[in-house]
C-alpha cells in the first residue's frame, strides 16, 4: 500500500466524507470542465494518430516503390518517388531513408557534394535521435572521403556518446590515421573494440587496423 493511501486512511469515514463533499462543492465545475477538455483532447489525439498512421502508410508505399524502381535499374523513377517523399512526407522516417539511399547512389557516382547535401537534408529533418545520429555518421564518412578531416571530427563530436559508439570510434580512428595522429587513432580503435560485442563483424577489420598501426609504429621507431 503506498504512502498516499496510508495517509488517507488516517481520517475516519465521516471526516473523509465531509472533506470530499466540500472539495466537490468548490471544484465541481472545474472537474466537469476538465473532463470535457480531456475528452476533446483524447478524441483530437486519436484523430491525429489516425492521420499520422495514414501518412506513414503512404510514405511506406512510396519508399517501397522507390526501392523496387532502384533495384530494377529505373533510376529516374526511383528519384521521382524519393523527391515526392522528401517533399510531401518530410517528417517521415521513410523520407530520411530515401535521402540516405539517394546519397549512397551519389557516392557511387562520385558526386560527393550532392551526397553531402542529401545527408544534410536528412540530418535536418530526422526527428528520431538515433536516426539523426546515423545520418551524422554517414556525413562524417563523406567528409572523410573528401579529405575534410576537421569537418569529419566536428560531425562525429555532435553524435551523442551512447549512439553507435563502435562505428563512431572506428571512423574517428580512420580520420586520426589520415591526420597522422597514430596514438590517438589507436585509442579510438581500442574504444571501438570495447564498444562492440564479441560477435560484431567489424572486430576483425578493427584488429587489422590496430595491427597496421603497430607495424607502422615499429617501422617509424
Amino acid at each position: 500500500m503506498n504512502g498516499e493511501c496510508m495517509a488517507f486512511e488516517e481520517y475516519d469515514n465521516y471526516e473523509q466524507s465531509e472533506r470530499v463533499q466540500k472539495w466537490l462543492r468548490e471544484n465541481g465545475l472545474s472537474i466537469v470542465a476538465g473532463i470535457a477538455i480531456g475528452l476533446v483532447g483524447i478524441f483530437g489525439w486519436q484523430q491525429w494518430r489516425n492521420h499520422q498512421a495514414r501518412n506513414e502508410s503512404m510514405a511506406s508505399q512510396l519508399y517501397k516503390q522507390a526501392q523496387i524502381a532502384q533495384a530494377s535499374g529505373k533510376q529516374d523513377i526511383a528519384a521521382q518517388f524519393s523527391e515526392q517523399l522528401m517533399t510531401d512526407y518530410a517528417k517521415s522516417p521513410y523520407a530520411i531513408f530515401a535521402a540516405s539511399d539517394r546519397a549512397k547512389q551519389q557516392l557511387q557516382a562520385k558526386q560527393l557534394d550532392k551526397a553531402e547535401a542529401s545527408l544534410a537534408w536528412a540530418e535536418s529533418h530526422a526527428g528520431d535521435p538515433a536516426l539523426k545520429s546515423l545520418t551524422q555518421l554517414r556525413i562524417a564518412q563523406v567528409e572523410l572521403g573528401r579529405d575534410n578531416t576537421a569537418a569529419a571530427l566536428s560531425t562525429l563530436d555532435r553524435i551523442p556518446a551512447n549512439d553507435y559508439q563502435g562505428l563512431v570510434q572506428e571512423l574517428r580512428g580512420d580520420v586520426l590515421v589520415k591526420l597522422g595522429r597514430s596514438d590517438d587513432a589507436r585509442k579510438a580503435y581500442q574504444a571501438a573494440l570495447s564498444a562492440l560485442s564479441e560477435e560484431a563483424p567489424q572486430r576483425g577489420a578493427l584488429k587489422m587496423k590496430l595491427d597496421d598501426l603497430a607495424v607502422a609504429g615499429k617501422q617509424g621507431a
